[in-house]
């Protein structure tokens, strides 16, 4: 009864946690209360005597059911004591011991219930333990050898039990005391109650064991929860340290802005629009060293000049900071041949910046990438896409009545470098008619590079530009380059 109750605490405990170490104590003290019962077949217990009406089945499984619930003990030591954590190989051995008791359990009674009926017992009985109990001390020298864990004497005093248990049930058969009248140990079935005895005592100490591998674990729980606390007060107070380091350098940025600010706004208003004209004829010079398209240019200009007659001062120089930094970056990559789309992408996005800044609100850009790392492999006349676009912008979208004037760039590099410029612009037919007025010579010179360029590399840009049209409506165009080998 002692066994059922332990067995039944062991299984609220496996369905509570779900670790597979009460899985493996349930089926030790299963076949352990089997066992129990093969012994007690022939007393007069109700509930363990009905093996008696199955004598062959029981004594075929004795031998059986004892290196079953060896097997799963094998498999909860292991688990318990965490023995992979200490030596690997100790656990693989371990492992495949407990298979191997499983197997014998299994060829064993496959064999004498159906095949032997019986027979060699007692020499399988000899050879096997002649074999298994030198390695069962090696194995158990080699754990208190090697594991540290906290649960280890739990093991050696359960051990210490059973060792006591067998071998004083072995010391009374070897005498014959169980036969002698009077004797103490001179009672029905005295040899297998005093193993059962010792391996109960067993039972009781990895229970033990258990409850204290619960309280382990809840400690290294708490001690966790406690550890984790204190390193979210760590990160919160860097933080906090971190976001007033902050704030002291965006307060002392502001002051040097406003008092940089200041100083621009005492200054005379004739003094600003000088710099201002030296400023222009300088980009003027950049953009004609840099071959840039001098319609874009122009336009930069009068805005610029437009912002300077309108008093917004501010807004002016940030527009020229800009498009300064955009022209040196044209400058600098003027004289190359060839540079990576990474980089033309960071001329069109100050590009489209500017010219956002620019235009009215109802202008918007997205610009898709998937990779800017995968952008770099690949390289292309410079200043090739920057005409594309503002073409894009002047010629479609600006002459357009439309509320919201989009322009979608994307850049796919799923197989290839494929590039896709969309506006939902007037569309070309309309633009054609208005061209009449203001001719772009952009689309003609881009295609003029493109011819050049694919002569004389080993690989080529397509150029492809299209409608985006419905049955009655034009939606815009769309302008795709794909890069072949």
């Amino acid at each position: 009864m002692s066994l059922i109750t332990i067995l039944v605490f062991s299984l609220v405990f496996l369905f509570r946690l779900r670790d597979k170490l009460y899985l493996f104590y349930l089926g030790y003290l299963f076949f352990q209360i089997v066992y129990g019962f093969l012994v007690l077949q022939k007393t007069l217990a109700p509930i363990a005597n009905f093996f008696e009406y199955m004598p062959k089945t029981a004594f075929n499984l004795f031998e059986s059911i004892q290196f079953i619930f060896i097997g799963f003990y094998i498999l909860f030591i292991s688990q318990l004591l965490q023995v992979k954590k200490y030596d690997n190989l100790l656990a693989k051995i371990l492992y495949y011991f407990a298979l191997f008791c499983f197997l014998y359990a299994l060829i064993y009674f496959s064999f004498h219930n159906f095949l032997l009926d019986g027979k060699y017992y007692t020499k399988t009985f000899t050879i096997i333990r002649f074999i298994i109990l030198p390695f069962n001390f090696i194995l158990i020298f080699w754990i208190i050898y090697k594991v540290k864990h906290a649960l280890l004497h739990y093991f050696i005093i359960g051990q210490s039990f059973f060792f006591i248990g067998a071998a004083l049930s072995t010391y009374v058969a070897y005498t014959g005391l169980n036969t002698i009248p009077g004797h103490f140990f001179n009672f029905t079935q005295s040899l297998n109650i005093i193993f059962q005895l010792g391996l109960l005592a067993e039972v009781f100490c990895f229970s033990l064991a258990l409850g204290k591998n619960v309280f382990i674990l809840q400690e290294k729980k708490e001690k966790t929860t406690a550890e984790l606390i204190n390193q979210l007060r760590e990160n919160q107070q860097l933080q906090e340290n971190m976001n007033k380091e902050l704030d002291d350098k965006v307060q002392k940025k502001t002051a040097e802005l406003i008092q940089l600010y200041s100083k621009i706004e005492l200054e005379r208003e004739q003094k600003i629009k000088e710099d201002f004209t030296k400023r222009i004829r300088k980009t003027e010079m950049t953009a004609l060293r840099s071959q840039m398209n001098p319609h874009f240019i122009f336009n930069s200009m009068n805005a610029i000049k437009n912002l300077i007659m309108t008093s917004e001062n501010e807004k002016a120089m940030a527009y020229l900071d800009d498009f300064s930094s955009l022209l040196r970056g044209i400058l600098q990559n003027s004289n190359r041949e060839k540079i990576t789309v990474e980089e033309e992408l960071e001329i069109i996005e100050l590009y489209l910046s500017l010219e956002k800044s620019r235009m009215s609100s109802n202008f918007n850009y997205d610009i898709q990438v998937q990779s800017k790392e995968a952008l770099s492999q690949y390289q292309i006349p410079p200043l090739l896409l920057q005409p594309i676009v503002e073409n894009a912008i002047w010629h479609g979208l600006q002459p357009s009545l439309k509320a919201t004037k989009k322009l979608t760039l994307i850049f796919d590099t799923t197989e290839y470098l494929k590039i896709t410029i969309e506006d939902n612009g007037i569309g070309r037919k309309e633009s054609g008619k208005k061209k009449k007025l203001h001719n772009s010579m952009g689309t003609t010179i881009l295609m003029d590079r493109l011819t050049l360029y694919n002569h004389l590399n080993d690989h080529n840009i397509q150029f492809k530009i299209e409608d985006i049209e419905t049955e009655h409506n034009t939606l815009g165009t769309r302008i795709t380059l794909t890069y072949n080998y």
